[in-house]
């Protein structure tokens, strides 16, 4: 069943970072009961329906939260509830009736997720945002690229779920603890400007010991020419980061360079240039297979870059049963893994309201009020 068996979180839905922490609970075998709109608009692209995997596992609960009816249906669940999840702006909650103060006075034990991007304060709580312009404004961007040109980053990951989703379960697991151990309940503000800015503390503190300069391509971490991924024979790409002097000394000597004298200095970033451009050629010469027969399973710190339906199929990602598919959609395994509580394999993604009557009659509410609220959905 999973480490979080017998916690029940209330999540109300919405986009991005805030289902996809309901997911983490949801794979390590908490009861999320998912509260839905009743229905969506015709070609609404981001109803992604029995693809959203963000929504295995959990129970959906359909409802028309204009409906007063339905706003006490969901703080009766609330009652009984370890955690809330929402992503909306603020005070959207507090006019709907389920905000902190109401449902705090219903149950003190509860821990209240609120997942934003700026957070529930500041001149910019209001306005809209997207993962991109969060860690723009926090410097999790700046290190991301090429010297001279734009940042760019991997899509959601650093923000919306490194930043905010994995930042917002760890708050609810910590307030969840403290409540089992007699503490209050309380509000966890989770923000994405803040996860991805903590996030840098690392790179801060390379800063402070002068290996990584503000100056984008200069640092240990994005300025080396081993650092990085490159174009294969084939079109394929590798990538490497052998970045300790033992670990780059075995790449040089497998790729024939050990006693080359332009590489008794890599270190030096004058030299980066020339470097970057003589490995570019390099791996140039060959296809992704001929370097990763080379290079693979060894210290020179290497890894082909594959898509995600190559992922799956590679033997170390196999051999850990990393991907799967599950009712032909390609999906990663729960994460992290327990030896004592091990997760049930990833759970499916529940219809628009599928749990309706199950969740409503477990509430309390009568038969006449289950299908008083469903004919009104």
């Amino acid at each position: 069943m999973g480490v979080l068996d017998g916690i029940r979180i209330i999540e109300i839905a919405g986009i991005g970072p805030a289902p996809f922490c309901g997911m983490l609970l949801a794979d390590m075998g908490a009861d999320v009961i998912l509260v839905e709109r009743s229905r969506t608009k015709a070609g609404d692209p981001l109803d992604l329906g029995k693809n959203a995997i963000v929504n295995r596992g959990k129970r959906s609960l359909a409802l028309d939260l204009k409906d007063a009816r339905a706003i006490e249906a969901v703080s009766r669940l609330i009652d009984d509830a370890d955690a809330l999840i929402e992503g909306m702006r603020p005070g959207v909650m507090e006019r709907l009736g389920l905000g902190p103060d109401a449902t705090l006075a219903r149950n003190p034990r509860l821990v209240y997720g609120r997942m934003t991007g700026w957070g529930q304060d500041g001149p910019l709580a209001q306005a809209a945002g997207h993962d991109l312009n969060y860690i723009a404004l926090s410097g999790a961007l700046w290190f991301s690229g090429e010297p001279g040109r734009p940042p760019l980053a991997p899509p959601t990951l650093v923000g919306d779920l490194g930043g905010g989703a994995l930042y917002l379960a760890m708050g609810l697991l910590a307030g969840i603890l403290n409540v089992q151990r007699g503490g209050a309940g309380q509000v966890i503000d989770a923000a994405i400007v803040d996860g991805s800015a903590n996030l840098m503390n690392l790179l801060l503190s390379a800063h402070a010991a002068g290996q990584q300069p503000f100056e984008r391509g200069r640092g240990l971490l994005d300025g080396p020419h081993w650092c990085g991924s490159y174009v294969c024979a084939d079109g394929h790409f590798i990538s490497l980061q052998a970045l300790e002097p033992q670990f780059n000394a075995m790449l040089f000597d497998k790729l024939g360079l050990a006693d080359d004298p332009d590489f008794r200095q890599p270190y030096d970033p004058r030299r980066w240039g020339q470097l970057r451009a003589r490995m570019t050629a390099l791996f140039a010469t060959q296809p992704r297979a001929h370097w990763a027969s080379l290079l693979e399973g060894t210290d020179a710190c290497f890894a082909p870059v594959l898509t995600p339906a190559e992922a799956m199929s590679h033997p170390h990602m196999a051999a850990r049963d990393v991907y799967s598919v599950r009712d032909g959609v390609l999906q990663a395994a729960p994460a992290p893994r327990f030896s004592a509580t091990p997760s049930a394999s990833a759970g499916t993604v529940p219809r628009r309201g599928e749990h309706n009557a199950e969740i409503l009659r477990a509430a309390g509410l009568t038969e006449y009020e289950i299908e008083e609220l469903q004919s009104g959905a």
